[in-house]
């Protein structure tokens, strides 16, 4: 490690992969602080449940040594799935990835959080530290936070996600709209709440699709379920729209007009959400994007190269950028942490360029007249 030996590391965004990253490193002997915006660790973490794939964030995983501790914190089952059309008819249940290196085991954000968290040396994340600007010094560089507090570091990665303030350091190329935009939700104690629901979940995930609109549902762990509801619409379709989407009813008559002849269970959704909708128009960045390396500045996640969910990369590319950045900057291959850099861009750029394709050529045909059609080719057992 002799291009990081003295050096002080910055890692700013404490999600899956800037935490893999401290991890890995610090297990080489590499002094390393994550800088967080999160008050605290029981902030409470939002989203869906995560699929870690064999050879990106398991491999991780692998590398880290920490797969004993997820073995015991996954969850057995989650990754059942029943497909339906609008009218909540089944169309395939009960299907789950088979054992091996195409299983895809999931596992709840908040327990993946805490896996990474406790794997790290006491003090490591510095909590309540949201990025505001970074100068470089004479031979470091300073970062100020909006708290009024700064750090000093030799090394700056950003792990800070979709909206990055640290990657316009780094590249002028910005994100395009894909053309779909998302409204997810929870729904608390859904076995309650929400019982017609909660059973066809059964603990896994629900995929409704028609009129080219998706709906997607994930049993947690918690007895919760998260729903993400995906449709085609005008980049600032939000700002137009002129919904309170903290406002159920208002959410609800939406739904009940753009969602026509949609089965009157899934209204359920919106009467009994716990919280307010966040309304995410998803963007992508440039499948060919493209930028100079930097000695001291580098990114990963979707800081790099961000992209809808709707073929379950994210995360595992996160973590496996942590995985590649952490071998580029131990390697004694390097002259120093600029040739580490690049090597780590060059790879990660290659690779996302690939996924950014795939996950668009999903996105398109989820919302589309074929995306029943296509997700059964995809998941029915072969015969």
């Amino acid at each position: 490690m002799k291009t990081i030996k003295h050096k002080q590391i910055a890692i700013v965004g404490g999600g899956p992969g800037g935490l893999t990253l401290a991890r890995i490193l610090q297990m080489n002997g590499a002094s390393v602080k994550v800088y967080e915006r999160d008050v605290n660790r029981n902030v409470r973490v939002q989203g869906t449940t995560l699929d870690l794939h064999y050879d990106s964030g398991l491999k991780a995983l692998r590398k880290a040594g920490l797969m004993d501790a997820f073995n015991a914190s996954y969850r057995p089952g989650a990754d059942k799935l029943c497909i339906t059309d609008k009218q909540a008819n089944i169309l395939l249940d009960e299907f789950a990835i088979e054992e091996g290196e195409s299983a895809r085991p999931e596992i709840d954000r908040g327990p993946l959080r805490n896996i990474l968290l406790d794997s790290l040396q006491p003090g490591t994340v510095v909590w309540d530290s949201n990025f505001a600007s970074l100068e470089r010094q004479v031979s470091s560089i300073k970062i100020e936070f909006k708290n009024g507090t700064t750090a000093d570091a030799d090394l700056v990665i950003a792990a800070d996600g979709a909206n990055s303030k640290i990657r316009p350091y780094i590249t002028a190329v910005k994100p395009f709209y894909a053309g779909v935009t998302a409204l997810d939700g929870t729904v608390y104690n859904s076995e309650t709440t929400v019982p017609g629901i909660h059973r066809l979940l059964n603990g896994g995930k629900i995929f409704a699709m028609g009129d080219e609109k998706s709906l997607m549902l994930s049993a947690k762990g918690d007895g919760s379920l998260s729903f993400l509801i995906g449709f085609n619409a005008d980049e600032f379709w939000v700002k137009n729209s002129g919904i309170d989407f903290a406002d159920k009813m208002q959410v609800l008559a939406w739904f009940k007009t753009a969602f026509a002849g949609w089965a009157p269970i899934w209204d359920d959704l919106f009467v009994h959400a716990g919280s307010a909708f966040i309304p995410r128009p998803q963007y992508c960045m440039p499948v060919d994007q493209t930028w100079e390396a930097l000695p001291d500045l580098t990114m990963l996640g979707d800081a790099a190269h961000l992209m809808p969910p709707y073929a379950g990369e994210g995360v595992n590319m996160a973590m496996l950028d942590a995985l590649e950045l952490a071998e580029c900057l131990l390697s004694d291959d390097f002259a120093d942490t600029h040739t580490a850099i690049a090597a780590y861009e060059k790879q990660m750029r290659a690779r996302a360029a690939e996924i950014t394709q795939m996950t668009l050529e999903q996105t398109a045909v989820l919302h589309s007249p074929r995306a029943i059609a296509h997700l059964l080719e995809m998941f029915r057992p072969v015969e």
